[in-house]
């Protein structure tokens, strides 16, 4: 069995052992992976993908446009490349300012409203990206006014530890986040939230979307 499609068969298995009360999507992070890698995946079934780089992700868009994907952007947004992100995928899950919604809203005038999920640093880094918690609901409803964005959830980035109890303690910030907005808006339907050495940790908390690269395609060269 090739090796992708091993560790992929490997995460459904564990994520259906956990027995999840929603279902879990997964989203192959696939940067700085060769576009063979990618065509590996697909052949296994999987249809959504991550990138961080925004002309890295062009470059295999049109190599492996003859496939129906779903491209989720999930690196940190940079002001000239709003447009280009707007235009090429389906899903940005890094809005943190609305600044940047609202180029990303301009910019995807005359198409269908793209998927957005609000980056929340719950881990209180400077290092990280994401608004922070208590000042997450003004953006919120700011980035709902916009017309071209559909807003679906929350995204975040951990703590790098291997530290449990530090993880389910962030994990479940933003499960308590989540369930308070879905509240106020009955459409969010997304918690992402978990990476290759944390994800099951994530479920277990609430998450229904994680962001797995290395745990499918090995590590990056």
């Amino acid at each position: 069995m090739d090796k992708i499609k091993k560790n992929l068969l490997i995460l459904n298995q564990q994520i259906e052992s956990i027995k999840a009360s929603n279902r879990t999507v997964i989203v192959a992070v696939s940067k700085k992976q060769d576009s063979s890698k990618i065509i590996e995946a697909i052949k296994s079934g999987q249809t959504i993908f991550g990138e961080n780089y925004v002309q890295e992700a062009l470059e295999k868009q049109e190599i492996l446009k003859k496939y129906n994907l779903e491209w989720h952007f999930i690196g940190p947004i940079q002001s000239n490349k709003c447009k280009a992100i707007a235009e090429n995928f389906s899903w940005v899950q890094t809005v943190d300012r609305l600044k940047t919604a609202i180029r990303i809203n301009d910019a995807r005038e005359g198409m269908e409203p793209i998927n957005v999920c609000l980056q929340i640093n719950i881990s209180s880094e400077d290092s990280k990206g994401g608004v922070m918690l208590e000042a997450a609901e003004d953006l919120f409803k700011e980035v709902s006014k916009l017309k071209n964005l559909n807003i679906r959830g929350l995204m975040a980035i951990p703590s790098n530890t291997s530290n449990a109890h530090v993880l389910k303690k962030e994990f479940q910030l933003l499960k308590n986040a989540y369930d308070e907005f879905k509240k106020t808006y009955p459409s969010i339907d997304t918690l992402s939230m978990g990476m290759s050495n944390d994800y099951l940790e994530a479920i277990q908390q609430g998450a229904n979307m994680i962001r797995v690269g290395s745990n499918i395609f090995g590590e990056r060269k």
